[in-house]
């Protein structure tokens, strides 16, 4: 068994900003720690994406300095509150596509996790929406192939099905549909794993499992069929854990009071 850590929509923050009264910084700590106390074995740790809120150097000079002391390998996505460049800047080692691209693929034994940045940089409208321009399309599907014989599990901030939150799924990943398509014809793929929403979601697409976490920080109230993508809430911050086997995918989300 392999077993990954995940968290994701950071949203840190500079020093002494709160989002609803809360400090990013001070709950990420409060959520590595737990994990660091009952999950210290773990082999790595997968944050994905809105690792800042503004995306500003600054954010990501205090993610760095929060990180530093993590027991595990954290392999960083960026998500539509980053800034690429900026994040690029700080974590230079982060590998990237030849594109620019936060992309990666992580190997654990039989099984492979192929991390997607789906930050339009543009700001397209509606603005924070994601997308998988063509380049991203083709990488991941050259990489599946590459992946052939594996079992794979496909990371991406903006999760490719909707979710009855009306405001966020406003501003989720425009082009799902040729996502899913490519996942179609390759039944290697056994499970998507994002962010996006502060909550803890799942689903299935086209007979494909999907699963959403929740944030370190502030969550989204069970407020179905509602406009606006800025409704937040004091509930625990979470962190989210991959057990790959070899029977499938188990999935677990731990609150943090």
């Amino acid at each position: 068994m392999h077993k990954i850590l995940v968290i994701t929509d950071l949203h840190l923050t500079n020093d002494g900003k709160t989002i609803i009264d809360l400090d990013p910084q001070a709950r990420l700590r409060r959520v590595l720690d737990a994990a660091a106390r009952d999950h210290a074995d773990a082999q790595a740790m997968i944050a994905m994406g809105d690792l800042a809120h503004w995306g500003g150097p600054r954010e990501y000079a205090r993610l760095r300095d929060t990180l530093a002391d993590a027991p595990w390998p954290i392999h960083l996505m960026i998500g539509n509150h980053d800034n690429r460049a900026n994040f690029r800047t700080t974590f230079p080692d982060t590998p990237a596509t030849d594109d620019g691209h936060v992309q990666q693929v992580l190997s654990f034994g039989d099984w492979r996790l192929i991390l997607l940045d789906s930050h339009d940089e543009t700001f397209a409208e509606p603005a924070h929406s994601g997308i998988l321009c063509e380049a991203r399309l083709d990488w991941l599907t050259r990489e599946l192939a590459r992946a052939a014989d594996k079992k794979v599990v496909i990371c991406i901030h903006h999760p490719p099905m909707r979710t009855f939150f009306d405001g966020m799924d406003d501003i989720g990943l425009r082009n799902k549909d040729q996502l899913l398509d490519i996942i179609d014809r390759h039944a290697q793929v056994k499970q998507i794993v994002a962010g996006h929403i502060h909550r803890t979601i799942s689903g299935v697409v086209r007979q494909m499992p999907i699963t959403v976490f929740k944030s370190p920080c502030h969550q989204m109230p069970l407020v179905l069929g509602q406009a606006g993508s800025d409704h937040s809430v004091d509930e625990p911050g979470a962190y989210g854990l991959l057990l790959l086997h070899d029977e499938g995918v188990t999935i677990h989300s731990e609150d943090v009071m």
